[in-house]
């Protein structure tokens, strides 16, 4: 009999009984609703263990492969450490050790975590400049190839995070960290699948972060990044991503802007970001996208897509708020 350690409790799950009535039958607190895999309000995180494959059924891949299932669903095969989804309200103290500007309103900066930080590339962290304003900032760094947190924040006058962050912010400066959030990351298991990178502004970081991850796990599919600005100047990692272009065959960069300026070099494309994404070449059925940035452009690149064919469970979204919401920051 299968023994699950949850907390300080070690609960005996008899067979045909899901880890779910187990944990209910011993009078530990679940969240739970529907009990058949649907609203998926009984997640959990498994610590130890592995997780059988019914129990992950209908999660995104990129839920699975941080160990996350539904108890509902869960009928262990073995001893199991289970927890519930990770307390995220921990925050971390990290030093400033590089800031630069990657274009006149982009600041890259460059942060290193006092203590263990495990995260993904492509998530998002809240940056805390004191107890109570805090702003959200996607990762553009990859945990395996550096040995920093790299954000790329778009600079608001008189913004009281981003300009404060530009004006005050040194190197060994510190502030808080608190995360990291969000599942829009790049997940092994289909190496030659289709890859399709959209994002405008700063909805680069992710982008970017997910993008050397995928080189990094040698994915063979191809990958398409598709970034726009609204001028040349706002395609701030231009030459870093054409030059890696010309060194990865599989992967493909598609920069565009709104305006055209003078000495505009021909492989940008001129006009409105969709204009250029998810057309028929590449496909877009069978493709993992990825989508980041302003909300308004996400949800709409999102329902196109659908419409064009692809998954609902393949489309990961990285819609930047503005700072009247929860400080999700572009």
């Amino acid at each position: 009999m299968p023994v699950v350690h949850y907390g300080e409790r070690e609960i005996r799950v008899a067979a045909g009984e899901s880890l779910l009535d187990a944990l209910l039958r011993e009078g530990c607190q679940v969240p739970n609703s529907c009990r058949a895999g649907v609203c998926q309000s009984c997640l959990l995180r498994a610590e130890e263990g592995r997780v059988p494959r019914d129990a992950q059924i209908g999660l995104k891949e990129s839920y699975r492969v941080q160990g996350y299932f539904l108890a509902c669903r869960c009928h262990p095969q073995g001893d199991m450490r289970v927890a519930l989804p990770r307390d995220m309200d921990t925050r971390v103290p990290a030093e400033v050790v590089a800031r630069d500007l990657l274009a006149g309103d982009v600041l890259r900066l460059r942060l290193r975590p006092l203590q263990g930080f495990p995260y993904r590339a492509g998530q998002y962290v809240t940056l805390w400049r004191d107890a109570t304003l805090g702003r959200s900032y996607s990762l553009a760094s990859v945990p395996e190839l550096d040995d920093y947190l790299e954000f790329h924040i778009k600079v608001i006058p008189s913004g009281r995070f981003s300009d404060w962050a530009w004006q005050e912010l040194r190197v060994g400066s510190r502030l808080a960290l608190q995360g990291p959030n969000g599942h829009c990351f790049y997940a092994p298991g289909s190496e030659g699948q289709e890859i399709l990178l959209i994002g405008a502004g700063t909805g680069l970081a992710p982008l970017y972060g997910i993008l050397r991850d995928a080189l990094h796990a040698a994915h063979r599919g191809q990958i398409h990044l598709f970034h726009g600005a609204a001028r040349a100047s706002g395609l701030y990692l231009f030459d870093e991503l054409r030059a890696l272009a010309e060194r990865k065959a599989n992967f493909h960069y598609h920069p565009s802007v709104l305006y055209p300026d003078d000495g505009l070099l021909s492989e940008v494309d001129v006009g409105h970001l969709d204009q250029f994404a998810l057309t028929p070449s590449p496909g877009v059925a069978g493709s993992r996208i990825y989508l980041c940035g302003d909300p308004g452009l996400v949800n709409a690149l999102r329902k196109r897509a659908f419409l064009a064919g692809a998954s609902m469970s393949e489309i990961y979204v990285d819609a930047f708020l503005p700072a009247a919401q929860p400080e999700r920051a572009a």
